[in-house]
């Protein structure tokens, strides 16, 4: 079975082929909210041929989103491309965990398959971090139930409020820099960047130790967590296809 699993999140839409429950491919494009159903179709159906797949091998689709401005069109693409009309990760979809958060209709769809993804990957309790725009850490207990959220700023949001507020200092990319002994602009940047939010990741998870009774894992996915993953002991997992292993994991307990 072929399974075409959608990510939609606020700077990019990742799309990801699950083939009988193993990751055949992922792609990455710019989310806009302009962009056409048309538009997204001829997208698909070049990353399918690209995966060595045709639009006919696709036999569903589930969608994770948290730009509600660019789900009509993605979803009018799936619909007239695929002929599938695709399941979405949102209230009324079983998901396995017991989200005990004051408001859970207002979890992200995203951070509801990463818990997902983790807690049936790797098992409870375990800390899930996803670095994207935001950057969120979750807690999930051994018996599946969410007790905590926690967000913040990304480091490329942060990043971008520290070139777009000032009149002299440029973009940089965000990389772990050779030394924290900068001697120019840019390796400045990137070194005070870099090692902020890496004391920030720590600090954070050594908070949630101090709180919480137990000995957990954490996880950490997201397009930024491979900057961070190998520089600290605090991270036990990478996994940056966790969001598809949660929304395959989501969408079997749904069609069972």
């Amino acid at each position: 079975m072929l399974l075409m699993a959608v990510d939609i999140g606020n700077t990019n839409v990742v799309i990801g082929f699950i083939d009988d429950g193993r990751i055949a491919g992922t792609y990455r494009i710019t989310t806009k909210a302009n962009h056409t159903s048309d538009e997204y179709g001829l997208m698909i159906t070049q990353f399918l041929a690209l995966s060595g797949y045709k639009p006919a091998d696709v036999d569903d689709v589930i969608i994770s989103s948290v730009v509600p401005k660019v789900m009509h069109s993605f979803r009018a693409s799936i619909v007239k491309f695929l002929g599938i009309d695709p399941m979405i990760v949102g209230p009324g979809v079983k998901t396995g965990l017991n989200i005990r958060m004051d408001n859970p209709q207002n979890m992200g769809a995203d951070c509801i398959a990463d818990c997902a993804g983790a807690y049936y990957e790797y098992g409870g309790p375990i800390l899930v971090a996803d670095f994207g725009t935001a950057t969120t850490f979750n807690y999930v207990t051994a018996d599946a139930a969410v007790i905590s959220g926690l967000i913040t700023t990304g480091i490329r949001t942060a990043a971008a409020a520290l070139w777009e507020g000032t009149a002299q200092l440029p973009e940089v990319e965000i990389t772990r820099p050779k030394s924290i002994l900068a001697k120019s602009t840019k390796p400045a940047m990137q070194a005070g960047l870099y090692y902020n939010f890496l004391g920030g990741i720590e600090r954070t998870i050594t908070q949630f130790h101090r709180e919480i009774d137990e000995d957990f894992r954490v996880v950490a996915t997201g397009g930024l967590s491979r900057v961070f993953a190998n520089d600290t002991d605090m991270i036990d997992i990478y996994d940056p296809d966790l969001i598809f292993k949660g929304m395959r994991h989501i969408y079997e307990r749904n069609v069972r």
